[in-house]
């Protein structure tokens, strides 16, 4: 049956009326709106967020957090977060020596192609492989940023200060005595690994053996090409072949991008990030005009490293129970899924070259999409006072829309901010402020579609003319590249074009690809002499490039 066109609107009003009816709150202390309208006067769609903010930060390291890719490309890490290995999880480790259990400090590893690099030994006799399995749930702390390379530009900044309260740079390659003191230190809150590579403090606590195998030594003769022997190199890398190296680099793109890796659970609520200003203050002048690949935790005041070493504690100490449940992962991981794709797209659109005849139709292909982002949040009210072409007219109408799209993710937990943890409370400010510029910036373009009369469901009275829609795509342009130049989120930095089949998309990885020392480990330790000029090499800033998956092997 044909329904006309006033039928069909009483259908329409009848059926939104039900589903408003059924929508009802949850909750009865729920306020109905978890912004008065009196506060519109805070979202201001031209104030940008401050020069020294670190919410964004703070929101994708934490979004970041056990992806090989994010770290492997800003390695200097930030944050330091408890976590616990589960009962079942399988774990390798290749020893020198012959089939003993480690009777000291150790590393273990989670994949077996990590850990037969380690399992080395004569031809005649073969290595011997350990496979381990947890047996009770196993307390660790993880370190974010590439915090197993060995480079003295930061990568093992958080480790030295909790280990020794400061850092000591002429440590560097001291990983027994690194680890011996971290033990001490968490010894008394129970923790037994420290997750970079993941060094166990007791092997014969929380394991057991499954088996100890005495395998072939990928020191074989048919696995040359070795690695270029380096006086100055670790010596187990140097006797490593080529295609085992690969190997390692394969198994770690498992774990490249989200879930990252999932055999260790961290706990978010006693995330410690020294992106917290309130937490580090002494930090924030040192970041001043630096790029985020420049960022150090060196320079840090005392009394901050006091107080981060007590947060860390206050968390360990902490009885779960305590925390208020909210699944921060995923939290993080929706805002990334809702806008990454969406604003890279927009992005493209953007980027194109067009022609005054086409260019009304693409600046309206575009205010579709922008319009897509905002559905959720558009709220009948929300119209410019007058439907005109106007470069000039102002976007403060538009506020309602900013409002409700930026608080879509929190409002419901900053509700209940009294249930969260210090930790907690920072992850709650981080989305906050970043999904605040996210929605500032696509509702600013929005409006701005609007009154420069590109929008197809407000159509002005006349075409706008070229020139003007050229100065809003301007205008689009700029907004969207500084929004992902801020956001800076890993998702986006990918191989382009995408690689064959026969080729996988590699960021350089320490210790391969990486300037080696000029002179011998045991000369005096002088970063001057022993390190190339740090700002040369695309190791300082790994871009993505393709590799053959097959021989011959290239980084």
């Amino acid at each position: 049956m044909l329904f006309t066109r006033k039928a069909a609107a009483v259908w329409l009003s009848l059926a939104f009326q039900q589903v408003l009816t059924a929508q009802t709150p949850l909750s009865s202390h729920a306020p109905s709106s978890f912004y008065p309208e009196s506060d519109l006067g805070q979202w201001n769609l031209d104030e940008g967020p401050a020069v020294n903010a670190t919410g964004h930060l703070v929101f994708e390291t934490a979004n970041s957090l056990l992806q090989h890719w994010a770290n492997t490309r800003h390695r200097i890490g930030h944050t330091v977060v408890p976590g616990t290995i589960p009962v079942g999880t399988i774990l390798y480790h290749g020893a020198i020596t012959g089939p003993h259990l480690p009777t000291t400090l150790d590393w273990v590893s989670v994949e077996p192609d990590h850990s037969t690099i380690f399992c080395q030994g004569p031809i005649e006799t073969g290595c011997w492989h350990l496979t381990l399995t947890v047996t009770r749930p196993m307390t660790v702390l993880y370190f974010d940023g590439n915090s197993a390379a060995k480079i003295p530009e930061g990568t093992m900044d958080t480790q030295d200060l909790l280990a020794w309260s400061k850092m000591k740079p002429e440590w560097l390659w001291n990983e027994e005595q690194r680890i011996r003191d971290l033990c001490k230190w968490g010894e008394k809150y129970g923790v037994n690994g420290f997750v970079s590579e993941i060094m166990i403090c007791n092997f014969t606590s929380h394991m057991e053996v499954v088996s100890f195998l005495n395998l072939e030594s990928i020191r074989i003769g048919s696995d040359r090409p070795y690695l270029p022997e380096d006086p100055d190199s670790s010596p187990i890398y140097s006797r490593t072949s080529v295609r085992h190296v690969f190997g390692l680099v394969h198994s770690a793109s498992w774990r490249e991008n989200y879930p990252g890796e999932t055999r260790i659970m961290l706990d978010f609520s006693g995330l410690v990030s020294f992106y917290d200003t309130a937490l580090v203050p002494s930090l924030v002048p040192r970041r001043v005009g630096l790029d985020r690949w420049d960022h150090r935790v060196a320079g840090i005041s005392p009394e901050d490293i006091e107080r981060v070493q007590d947060r860390l504690a206050q968390a360990l100490a902490r009885p779960p129970a305590t925390t208020s449940g909210i699944d921060w992962k995923t939290v993080l991981r929706v805002v990334v899924d809702r806008y990454a794709s969406r604003l890279e797209f927009i992005q493209h659109l953007l980027n194109l070259t067009l022609d005054d005849g086409s260019i009304f139709d693409h600046a309206q292909q575009i205010q579709r999409q922008l319009r897509t982002v905002l559905l959720p949040y558009t709220v009948f009210a929300a119209l410019p006072p007058n439907i005109s072409v106007t470069a000039n007219a102002t976007n403060s109408w538009a506020a309602p829309v900013f409002r409700e799209c930026a608080a879509s993710h929190t409002a419901s937990i900053a509700y209940r901010v009294t249930t969260l943890t210090p930790s907690e409370r920072l992850l709650l400010q981080a989305v906050q402020e970043t999904t605040h510029e996210i929605c500032r910036v696509v509702t600013k373009m929005w409006a701005s579609g609007m009154n420069f009369g590109v929008d197809a469901f407000y159509p002005p009275a006349q075409r706008p003319e070229a020139d003007h829609i050229h100065t809003l795509m301007g205008e689009w342009k700029e907004d969207v590249t500084q929004l992902i130049s801020w956001l800076d989120w890993n998702v986006w930095v990918k191989c382009r074009p995408a690689c064959g089949f026969e080729d996988m998309c590699y960021l350089p990885t320490w210790p391969f690809g990486f300037p080696t020392t000029r002179a011998p480990l045991q000369a005096q330790w002088d970063g001057a002499s022993l390190w190339p000029d740090p700002n040369k090499g695309e190791w300082k800033r790994p871009q993505p490039k393709c590799i053959r998956r097959r021989e011959p092997y290239s980084f």
